[in-house]
């Protein structure tokens, strides 16, 4: 059978299984805490949210980096869901952490992409302790498929409604909650190079959708099907628990 996606069928599953969460896992006034980018995952995620638990229970932490040029899109998404926000700047921890390892070794490049990640995640543990939460993890298919992810960054959550959704698919949600177009279709960019996500990865999102959902086996582009492989196989340590050794008995 062809595989087929049903956004409004999978918009009423989503509310139902958050609701279904936080009744069987939390009081009744526990808040879904989750960090507000502007782009299309954290809208969305949020929106889902909010139809299941209410406006009232649903936190928007903009966390900007110093200065974040799209910052206003964050704004309009945390506005159009009428949900409370707080604004917390990362820019002089990162700094202040960066230049503490410094006076001990050279950080990598890695070490430098992935910091303000995992500082954004401790941030949303923090207001989650502080105001009774779960940490909403925004991460979808697509993404986590290829690792473009950070391990205990954006990766992490205490529970994540889009990780069965490709990028395709969030959007198609996107647009059946009614979200505003241009938020939910925003050209997602690492907010680092200046270059977007596609432009990094070297193929696009549409493309990587079908190769998952088996619709197309990329045959006619083999090196981008080959990337794509490699790119799961070396990150898939991100999408499965910690191995552990097994005391024998």
């Amino acid at each position: 059978m062809a595989y087929c996606f049903n956004a409004k069928k999978t918009v009423s599953g989503l509310i139902e299984w958050v609701k279904n969460y936080f009744e069987n896992t939390a009081s009744t006034d526990t808040k879904a805490i989750i960090g507000i980018s502007g782009g299309k995952d954290s809208s969305v995620a949020a929106a889902v949210c909010v139809k299941a638990l209410g406006n009232d229970r649903v936190v928007g932490i903009l966390m900007p980096q110093d200065i974040q040029p799209d910052i206003d899109y964050s704004r309009r998404v945390c506005d159009f869901l009428q949900i409370k926000t707080y604004t917390v700047n990362i820019g002089a921890t990162v700094t202040a952490f960066m230049n503490e390892i410094k006076q001990h070794m050279e950080p990598a490049p890695q070490a430098i992409v992935n910091t303000p990640a995992r500082i954004r995640m401790t941030t949303l543990y923090a207001a989650a302790a502080t105001l009774g939460g779960r940490v909403v993890n925004t991460c979808n298919l697509s993404e986590d498929w290829v690792g473009y992810s950070t391990k205990y960054g954006d990766a992490a959550g205490d529970f994540a409604p889009l990780s069965d959704l490709t990028v395709t698919e969030v959007l198609a949600v996107g647009d059946e909650l009614g979200l505003p177009y241009d938020i939910v279709h925003k050209i997602p960019t690492d907010g680092l190079c200046g270059k977007t996500d596609e432009e990094n990865l070297g193929f696009t999102y549409a493309m990587l959708d079908r190769y998952i959902r088996g619709t197309d086996d990329l045959s006619s582009v083999p090196e981008i099907r080959k990337k794509i492989d490699r790119l799961h196989n070396a990150n898939f340590h991100k999408l499965t628990l910690m191995p552990k050794f097994v005391l024998s008995p």
